[in-house]
């Protein structure tokens, strides 16, 4: 049993330097893009849109991994209302950044994408 709960928290101790590593390559391959299109095609003010959207993806990733880490340390910690409550909070803070990005990326609401593409496919 002890074997298995060293695994798991090994497993969970990789998963959060996979989302660091997810972030800090997110961050380099679009900082790298940025600089490319906007020497490239001169539209700066584009290259900047597409840069924090990009930013925001690469954030969004690593958070996700985050977020899974924590759950599965959860496994290997002994449960107590102050584990389970520090748990709770930090998941729910990086939903609430998880959501907030993807607000940011999209440009609308989660619950308005849908309305948005049925216009946009009617649209065309």
């Amino acid at each position: 049993m002890e074997r298995l709960h060293a695994a798991v928290e090994a497993a969970a101790l990789l998963l959060e330097y996979a989302g660091a590593a997810v972030i800090l390559i997110g961050v380099a391959a679009a900082t790298v893009w940025f600089v490319r299109c906007g020497l490239r095609d001169r539209a700066w003010g584009r290259a900047y849109t597409d840069y924090r959207a990009n930013l925001g993806r690469g954030i969004l990733l690593g958070l996700e991994l985050l977020v899974g880490a924590d759950i599965i340390a959860t496994i290997t910690a002994p449960l107590t209302f102050e584990s389970v409550g520090l748990l709770a909070l930090i998941v729910g803070i990086r939903t609430l950044l998880s959501f907030s990005l993807e607000t940011e990326i999209e440009g609308c609401w989660p619950w308005e994408r849908r309305r948005l593409t049925d216009q946009e496919a009617r649209g065309r």
